[in-house]
């Protein structure tokens, strides 16, 4: 897998992330499964690696950023 998330769009995906996954904790029971959504920016911030970016061959990474992770 090739580095396609800098450091500015991982920070924000993994902070978006643990804010979306706290909502498991804080909404009611019929709405807390939407919390769940957090699990897919807190991973693809985690790994630096996001598979929609790479279909779309785009790249938020700095060029010494994008080698193999």
């Amino acid at each position: 897998m090739k580095v396609n998330i800098g450091t500015t769009d991982k920070m924000l995906r993994i902070v978006l992330g643990l804010v979306l996954l706290a909502l498991v904790f804080v909404l009611p029971a019929p709405q807390r499964w939407w919390g769940l959504l957090g699990v897919v920016p807190l991973l693809t911030g985690l790994f630096s690696f996001c598979p929609l970016y790479a279909m779309l061959g785009i790249s938020s990474a700095a060029k010494g950023e994008s080698g193999a992770h």
